[in-house]
Protein backbone atom coordinates (compact mmCIF):
# COMPACT_ATOMS: atom_id res chain seq x y z
CA UNK A 1 0.00 0.00 0.00
CA UNK A 2 1.80 2.78 -1.40
CA UNK A 3 1.15 6.34 0.59
CA UNK A 4 1.72 8.51 -2.57
CA UNK A 5 -1.05 6.50 -4.49
CA UNK A 6 -3.70 7.19 -1.81
CA UNK A 7 -6.44 9.37 -1.19
CA UNK A 8 -6.54 11.08 1.50
CA UNK A 9 -9.73 9.01 2.34
CA UNK A 10 -7.88 5.66 1.47
CA UNK A 11 -5.15 6.70 4.02
CA UNK A 12 -8.21 7.50 6.91
CA UNK A 13 -9.41 4.00 6.16
CA UNK A 14 -6.13 2.48 6.42
CA UNK A 15 -4.69 3.86 9.85
CA UNK A 16 -8.64 3.62 11.36
CA UNK A 17 -7.24 -0.69 11.51
CA UNK A 18 -3.25 -0.27 11.14
CA UNK A 19 -0.74 1.70 13.01
CA UNK A 20 2.21 0.18 11.24
CA UNK A 21 4.36 2.19 8.64
CA UNK A 22 7.69 1.53 6.54
CA UNK A 23 9.64 4.00 5.75
CA UNK A 24 12.36 3.92 3.29
CA UNK A 25 15.85 5.68 3.99
CA UNK A 26 18.80 6.12 1.73
CA UNK A 27 21.73 8.72 0.74
CA UNK A 28 22.57 10.14 -2.51
CA UNK A 29 26.98 9.44 -2.16
CA UNK A 30 30.13 8.46 -3.61
CA UNK A 31 30.21 4.58 -4.45
CA UNK A 32 33.10 4.05 -6.17
CA UNK A 33 33.57 5.21 -9.81
CA UNK A 34 31.79 1.99 -10.80
CA UNK A 35 28.52 2.35 -9.52
CA UNK A 36 25.35 5.28 -9.45
CA UNK A 37 25.92 7.33 -6.94
CA UNK A 38 22.06 6.19 -5.38
CA UNK A 39 22.30 3.12 -4.56
CA UNK A 40 21.50 3.56 -1.35
CA UNK A 41 18.33 4.75 -2.20
CA UNK A 42 17.89 2.69 -4.87
CA UNK A 43 18.17 -0.77 -2.75
CA UNK A 44 15.82 0.06 0.18
CA UNK A 45 13.25 1.45 -2.43
CA UNK A 46 13.50 -1.95 -4.58
CA UNK A 47 12.58 -3.71 -1.47
CA UNK A 48 10.19 -1.37 0.01
CA UNK A 49 8.06 -2.51 -3.28
CA UNK A 50 9.03 -6.19 -3.20
CA UNK A 51 7.50 -6.02 0.56
CA UNK A 52 4.23 -4.14 -0.76
CA UNK A 53 3.60 -6.93 -2.92
CA UNK A 54 3.63 -9.06 0.06
CA UNK A 55 2.17 -7.78 2.90
CA UNK A 56 -0.74 -5.29 3.97
CA UNK A 57 1.38 -2.22 5.02
CA UNK A 58 1.72 1.03 5.00
CA UNK A 59 4.83 1.95 2.60
CA UNK A 60 6.33 5.82 2.28
CA UNK A 61 8.24 7.45 -0.11
CA UNK A 62 11.30 6.64 0.36
CA UNK A 63 13.89 9.79 1.65
CA UNK A 64 16.70 9.91 -0.94
CA UNK A 65 19.03 12.14 1.20
CA UNK A 66 20.61 11.27 4.25
CA UNK A 67 24.06 12.22 6.22
CA UNK A 68 27.01 11.73 3.65
CA UNK A 69 29.17 13.92 4.98
CA UNK A 70 32.02 11.57 4.81
CA UNK A 71 31.96 11.02 1.07
CA UNK A 72 32.45 14.69 0.39
CA UNK A 73 35.33 15.31 -2.37
CA UNK A 74 33.46 12.69 -4.46
CA UNK A 75 31.74 14.99 -6.98
CA UNK A 76 27.53 14.10 -6.97
CA UNK A 77 27.45 13.64 -2.97
CA UNK A 78 24.63 15.14 -1.44
CA UNK A 79 23.99 15.34 2.50
CA UNK A 80 21.60 17.22 4.50
CA UNK A 81 23.77 16.18 7.52
CA UNK A 82 22.81 14.56 10.94
CA UNK A 83 20.75 17.37 12.21
CA UNK A 84 19.07 17.86 9.11
CA UNK A 85 18.00 13.94 8.64
CA UNK A 86 16.73 14.11 11.76
CA UNK A 87 14.58 17.20 11.60
CA UNK A 88 13.16 15.22 8.21
CA UNK A 89 12.47 11.88 9.85
CA UNK A 90 11.30 13.76 12.94
CA UNK A 91 8.89 15.74 11.07
CA UNK A 92 7.93 12.64 9.01
CA UNK A 93 7.30 10.73 11.75
CA UNK A 94 5.38 13.25 14.09
CA UNK A 95 2.65 13.58 10.78
CA UNK A 96 2.08 9.57 10.65
CA UNK A 97 1.89 9.78 14.59
CA UNK A 98 -0.92 12.20 14.24
CA UNK A 99 -2.90 9.88 12.55
CA UNK A 100 -2.26 6.79 14.33
CA UNK A 101 1.14 4.97 13.41
CA UNK A 102 2.80 3.93 16.59
CA UNK A 103 4.83 1.20 14.99
CA UNK A 104 7.82 2.79 12.52
CA UNK A 105 10.11 0.40 10.37
CA UNK A 106 12.93 2.14 8.94
CA UNK A 107 14.39 0.15 6.14
CA UNK A 108 17.60 1.81 5.59
CA UNK A 109 20.20 1.86 3.01
CA UNK A 110 22.91 3.37 4.64
CA UNK A 111 24.94 3.50 7.40
CA UNK A 112 25.40 7.10 8.32
CA UNK A 113 22.14 7.53 8.86
CA UNK A 114 21.48 4.98 12.20
CA UNK A 115 22.39 7.84 14.27
CA UNK A 116 19.59 9.96 13.44
CA UNK A 117 17.11 7.34 12.67
CA UNK A 118 18.14 5.94 16.61
CA UNK A 119 17.56 9.69 18.30
CA UNK A 120 14.11 10.17 15.93
CA UNK A 121 13.44 6.33 17.61
CA UNK A 122 13.90 7.44 21.22
CA UNK A 123 11.87 10.51 20.39
CA UNK A 124 8.97 8.15 19.37
CA UNK A 125 9.10 6.00 21.86
CA UNK A 126 9.05 9.27 25.14
CA UNK A 127 5.37 8.90 23.05
CA UNK A 128 4.54 5.59 23.89
CA UNK A 129 5.50 4.71 19.52
CA UNK A 130 8.08 2.41 18.62
CA UNK A 131 10.60 1.92 15.86
CA UNK A 132 13.30 -0.58 14.22
CA UNK A 133 16.43 0.37 11.75
CA UNK A 134 16.50 -2.58 9.49
CA UNK A 135 19.96 -2.15 7.34
CA UNK A 136 19.51 -4.36 4.36
CA UNK A 137 23.35 -5.00 4.39
CA UNK A 138 23.65 -5.87 7.44
CA UNK A 139 20.98 -8.29 7.25
CA UNK A 140 22.19 -9.59 4.26
CA UNK A 141 25.73 -10.43 6.05
CA UNK A 142 24.29 -12.34 9.23
CA UNK A 143 21.93 -14.41 7.35
CA UNK A 144 24.72 -15.47 5.07
CA UNK A 145 28.61 -14.95 5.43
CA UNK A 146 29.51 -15.05 1.98
CA UNK A 147 26.85 -11.84 1.56
CA UNK A 148 29.09 -10.28 3.57
CA UNK A 149 30.72 -6.70 2.37
CA UNK A 150 31.99 -3.43 2.59
CA UNK A 151 31.30 -0.34 0.92
CA UNK A 152 30.25 -0.08 -2.79
CA UNK A 153 32.37 -3.65 -2.98
CA UNK A 154 31.21 -6.92 -4.42
CA UNK A 155 27.92 -6.80 -2.16
CA UNK A 156 26.30 -3.93 -2.59
CA UNK A 157 27.43 -4.17 -6.72
CA UNK A 158 25.93 -7.52 -6.68
CA UNK A 159 22.94 -6.19 -5.63
CA UNK A 160 22.88 -3.53 -8.02
CA UNK A 161 23.40 -6.02 -11.43
CA UNK A 162 20.35 -7.97 -9.87
CA UNK A 163 17.92 -4.62 -9.68
CA UNK A 164 19.34 -2.70 -12.50
CA UNK A 165 22.40 -3.41 -14.33
CA UNK A 166 22.11 -0.08 -16.73
CA UNK A 167 23.66 1.56 -12.85
CA UNK A 168 26.98 -0.61 -12.46
CA UNK A 169 29.64 0.89 -14.83
CA UNK A 170 32.51 -1.74 -14.56
CA UNK A 171 34.13 0.34 -17.43
CA UNK A 172 34.76 2.67 -15.18
CA UNK A 173 35.93 0.42 -12.13
CA UNK A 174 39.43 1.31 -10.52
CA UNK A 175 41.06 -1.14 -8.09
CA UNK A 176 40.70 -0.21 -4.24
CA UNK A 177 43.63 1.28 -2.66
CA UNK A 178 43.37 1.25 0.87
CA UNK A 179 45.44 3.31 3.11
CA UNK A 180 47.00 2.53 5.93
CA UNK A 181 46.68 5.05 9.15
CA UNK A 182 49.92 3.54 10.50
CA UNK A 183 51.87 0.97 9.74
CA UNK A 184 50.27 -0.73 12.53
CA UNK A 185 46.80 0.32 12.03
CA UNK A 186 45.01 -0.88 9.06
CA UNK A 187 41.69 0.19 8.26
CA UNK A 188 38.99 -2.74 8.07
CA UNK A 189 36.23 -0.56 7.34
CA UNK A 190 35.20 2.57 6.44
CA UNK A 191 35.70 4.47 9.93
CA UNK A 192 37.41 1.61 11.93
CA UNK A 193 40.87 0.39 12.38
CA UNK A 194 42.16 -3.16 13.39
CA UNK A 195 45.29 -2.29 16.26
CA UNK A 196 46.36 -5.97 17.67
CA UNK A 197 43.74 -7.70 16.95
CA UNK A 198 41.00 -5.21 18.25
CA UNK A 199 38.93 -2.90 16.31
CA UNK A 200 38.99 0.61 17.46
CA UNK A 201 36.34 3.93 15.45
CA UNK A 202 38.08 6.13 13.91
CA UNK A 203 36.12 8.53 11.69
CA UNK A 204 37.81 10.03 8.73
CA UNK A 205 36.65 11.29 5.35
CA UNK A 206 36.45 8.18 2.94
CA UNK A 207 38.51 9.56 0.48
CA UNK A 208 41.67 9.47 2.74
CA UNK A 209 40.85 5.86 2.86
CA UNK A 210 39.98 4.81 -0.09
CA UNK A 211 40.73 7.06 -3.12
CA UNK A 212 38.62 5.06 -5.53
CA UNK A 213 35.84 5.62 -3.33
CA UNK A 214 34.65 1.89 -2.54
CA UNK A 215 36.19 -0.46 0.72
CA UNK A 216 35.98 -4.29 0.55
CA UNK A 217 36.99 -6.37 3.53
CA UNK A 218 39.49 -7.85 3.01
CA UNK A 219 38.29 -10.83 1.43
CA UNK A 220 39.21 -11.36 -2.14
CA UNK A 221 35.32 -11.73 -3.40
CA UNK A 222 34.09 -9.05 -1.98
CA UNK A 223 35.93 -7.07 -4.87
CA UNK A 224 33.44 -6.21 -7.41
CA UNK A 225 34.75 -7.88 -10.26
CA UNK A 226 33.34 -11.09 -8.45
CA UNK A 227 29.70 -9.28 -8.41
CA UNK A 228 27.29 -11.10 -10.73
CA UNK A 229 23.16 -10.81 -10.82
CA UNK A 230 23.32 -14.82 -10.01
CA UNK A 231 23.52 -14.09 -6.23
CA UNK A 232 22.69 -10.22 -5.82
CA UNK A 233 18.98 -11.73 -6.62
CA UNK A 234 18.81 -14.76 -3.74
CA UNK A 235 20.41 -12.29 -1.79
CA UNK A 236 17.96 -9.63 -1.86
CA UNK A 237 15.20 -12.28 -1.97
CA UNK A 238 16.76 -13.52 1.48
CA UNK A 239 16.98 -10.17 3.29
CA UNK A 240 13.33 -9.62 2.40
CA UNK A 241 11.84 -12.33 2.82
CA UNK A 242 13.40 -11.81 6.41
CA UNK A 243 12.20 -8.51 6.46
CA UNK A 244 8.35 -9.51 5.67
CA UNK A 245 8.69 -11.69 8.46
CA UNK A 246 10.40 -9.29 10.63
CA UNK A 247 7.57 -6.86 9.71
CA UNK A 248 4.60 -9.04 10.24
CA UNK A 249 6.03 -10.20 14.24
CA UNK A 250 6.90 -6.40 14.58
CA UNK A 251 2.72 -5.44 13.90
CA UNK A 252 1.99 -7.70 16.40
CA UNK A 253 3.40 -5.21 19.41
CA UNK A 254 0.23 -3.52 21.06
CA UNK A 255 0.44 0.30 21.59
CA UNK A 256 -1.93 2.93 22.64
CA UNK A 257 -2.97 5.00 20.02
Amino acid sequence: MRLEKMSWKQAENYFKVKDIAVIPVGSIENHGSHMCLGVDYIVPSYIANTIDEKLDVLICPAVPYGVADGHYGFPGTISIGLEGLTNVMESICNALYNDGIRKFVFLNGHGGNDPALSEVGIRLNKKGAISCILNWWQLAGELDIAWKGGHASGQETAAMLAIDPSCVHMEDYEPQEQHMLTPNMKYIALGSIEFKGCHVPVRNHTINMSKTGWYANGRPKDDPNYSSADWGKPMLEAVTEFICDFIKEFDTIKCER
